[in-house]
């Protein structure tokens, strides 16, 4: 993904890891039938070959978008943290603030193999808790558990 201020870009993957990790939300956007729908929800990672980013999320098991992850469908997500207000003397135009962000776009699917459900839930609930949890079968068939897998992204920070 091109990025207007270059300037700004992280493309070192463990600084990218780290404002991942700082992360408690992610914003996915899809397009239904219903048109355009944005959610904000807790979400687990992992990272394949050192730089194939998926992304897991649970879910009921019925709703909008678990019926627009069922056709697995084309998605852009945005999660950001460390969020401050620069206040300065001047005019309201000089304010400014420092963050970190990550946006990208993939694909949004529903997974059913047990086993990678439970691998989902244990690092929904690492990326929340900080903590390490194991999941049976039957917690896993109890929840829907959405994939994203990212087909590219881009990180940015103003500190």
């Amino acid at each position: 993904m091109d990025m207007r201020r270059r300037d700004r870009q992280i493309t070192d993957i463990d600084a990218i890891k780290a404002i991942i990790a700082e992360c408690d939300v992610c914003r996915i956007a899809v397009k239904d039938g219903e048109g355009l729908y944005i959610f904000p929800i807790s979400f687990g990672y992992c990272f394949d070959n050192e730089d194939k980013l998926t992304l897991y999320f649970h879910s009921a098991k019925e709703g909008r978008k678990v019926n627009a992850a069922k056709h697995t469908c084309e998605a852009a997500f945005e999660m950001d943290c460390g969020y401050e207000l620069i206040e300065t003397e001047g005019s309201a135009c000089t304010y400014s603030c420092k963050y970190k962000s990550i946006v990208g776009n993939g694909v949004l699917s529903i997974t059913e193999d047990v086993e990678e459900k439970k691998r989902a839930l244990s690092l929904i609930m690492k990326n929340l808790a900080d903590k390490d949890f194991c999941f049976d079968d039957k917690a896993a068939e109890s929840v829907a558990v959405l994939k994203f897998s990212v087909s590219s992204f881009t990180a940015k920070a103003k500190l």
